[in-house]
């Protein structure tokens, strides 16, 4: 008989479990696919041999996560920075490159160094007092009101018309573009620009890690954890109903609005509840992905070199360039010179492959539920900075947005960050609330990236529904989690 019933599996949902389990309950964790993890699996995709991150690739967020922190994530799963945290490539052999060292990164952009460490330097100094603001609920005051306040007027300069006011080059902006462009949005707003700085931020303090293994190895660790504290999993298990879960005390479901409508819909009733409803049934989501995974027979061949040292490259030329393939999804189009999001996990990790071969992840933006196999336009935009990339292709898969969506329940439309991210929906994500993650129904919660701080492997949205789940329903405060 458990105590607390988690549905879902991936990171969000697992650290639910972690907490709960770690609290003395007994916790059962039902998903409804044959593997564990959700957005954080890994698996040979195309040949034996060749390990692919299914989604979550690099992960700035899991070193920064207050939960993995407090978890001893780099005790557990072995992390490895690349020379080149991040870098855009542009024309003439050229590159924009970050360092882990913020001195050195200034140091190779030229005439807009300055410019570029006027804007980082303050963030990196009080990075602290930033994650406190982007891994909790926005409706409170931040422990470091200073921070909060440089961490906005940053995101004002970078998320407006006036972006490119105080440089001069493209290289700096290109640099901050291609790390704004993982929030799937129009560029330049506010949302992807408040994203981008914290990412970039990131990558000077703690880097931009690839887990040796893949991102499961993050999953196993806490599969582990949860099992040698009593939790038992169920696997191939679709739950359809909250009646299915009974006697459990606490629900934490790690699931999109949609799927949570479909469980627990029939529980709805009376004010609060119709009105929870109404909020779950226009839940906005966001635009999508195509991903592409390929076999190469060598390293990607950049022009610029210092590139082959790079865990993540962000392929799409000018700050203007990757801004126009952005809006052209924002409008509802495929771009035919797509903006790349590219990791190189064979850089730092060479086991992912046999020897000789490398693995390339990949994706582009596109309209939600899109059909379309973006593969080709996302060679030829990475041959256009790599000159002879085809020739070290060996083969490849494509994941249209469709499949995404097929893939896990919680990308609808093949948004993998399972909700739209504009500034209405950071504030109500997936209701505007001191405490979004707890449902209108005693002992239910919603743990995915549906609600606050959103998408990442940060393990947050079940960190937080946890502890509110233990104070509400067990009064027990929150476990020690580490070793």
């Amino acid at each position: 008989m458990a105590d607390v019933a988690v549905v879902g599996s991936g990171p969000n949902g697992l650290a639910a479990a972690v907490v709960m389990a770690r609290a003395g309950l007994a916790v059962r964790v039902y998903e409804a696919s044959e593997a564990l993890g959700g957005g954080a699996r890994t698996a040979e995709l195309l040949e034996p041999g060749h390990v692919y991150d299914v989604c979550s690739a690099v992960h700035p967020m899991a070193l920064a996560s207050h939960f993995f922190r407090d978890f001893g994530l780099e005790q557990r799963v072995e992390l490895r920075l690349p020379k080149v945290q991040y870098g855009t490539p542009l024309d003439g052999g050229r590159a924009a490159l970050a360092y882990r060292s913020l001195e050195r990164t200034i140091d190779g952009l030229g005439q807009d160094g300055r410019a570029f460490g006027r804007l980082m330097r303050p963030l990196v100094e009080h990075v602290e007092g930033m994650l406190d603001v982007s891994q909790n609920q926005l409706l409170r005051m931040p422990a470091d009101p200073l921070a909060a306040v440089r961490l906005g007027l940053a995101t004002l300069s970078q998320g407006g018309p006036w972006w490119n006011r105080r440089f001069a080059g493209d290289a700096a902006p290109a640099l901050l573009t291609g790390v704004a462009a993982h929030a799937i949005g129009r560029l330049p707003s506010l949302v992807p620009a408040g994203a981008g700085l914290m990412l970039s931020t990131l990558a000077h303090v703690g880097g931009w890690p690839v887990p040796v293994g893949g991102s499961g190895a993050i999953v196993d660790a806490m599969v582990r954890d949860i099992e040698a504290h009593g939790g038992v999993f169920e696997t191939g298990v679709r739950v359809r109903s909250l009646e299915e879960l009974r006697p459990a005390r606490a629900v934490l479901l790690d699931v999109a609005p949609p799927e949570l409508l479909g469980i627990a819909g029939a529980a709805l009733e009376g004010a609060s509840g119709a009105r929870y409803r109404r909020t779950l049934e226009a839940f906005r989501f966001g635009n999508a992905a195509c991903k592409v995974d390929f076999i190469l027979s060598g390293p990607v061949p950049w022009a610029a070199r210092e590139l082959r040292d790079a865990g993540t490259v962000h392929v799409g030329g000018t700050r203007a360039e990757m801004a126009a393939a952005e809006n052209e999804v924002a409008a509802g189009r495929h771009p035919s010179r797509p903006y790349v999001l590219v990791a190189q996990p064979s850089v730092v990790d060479p086991g992912r492959a046999p020897a000789g071969r490398h693995i390339l992840w990949s994706y582009c933006h596109v309209p939600r539920n899109s059909t379309v196999d973006m593969a080709s336009a996302v060679m030829d935009r990475i041959e256009t900075f790599a000159p002879g990339f085809r020739d070290v292709v060996v083969g490849w898969k494509t994941t249209t947005a469709a499949g995404l969506a097929a893939y896990n329940p919680n990308y609808v439309g093949g948004d993998f960050g399972a909700g739209l991210m504009d500034v209405r929906g950071l504030l109500r994500r997936p209701v505007l609330s001191a405490n979004p993650w707890r449902t209108p129904l005693r002992g239910v919660y919603l743990c995915s990236s549906s609600t606050p701080p959103g998408p990442g492997v940060t393990g947050m949205p079940g960190y937080h529904a946890a502890r509110h789940a233990l104070k509400d329903v067990f009064g027990l405060q929150l476990p020690e989690l580490g070793l």
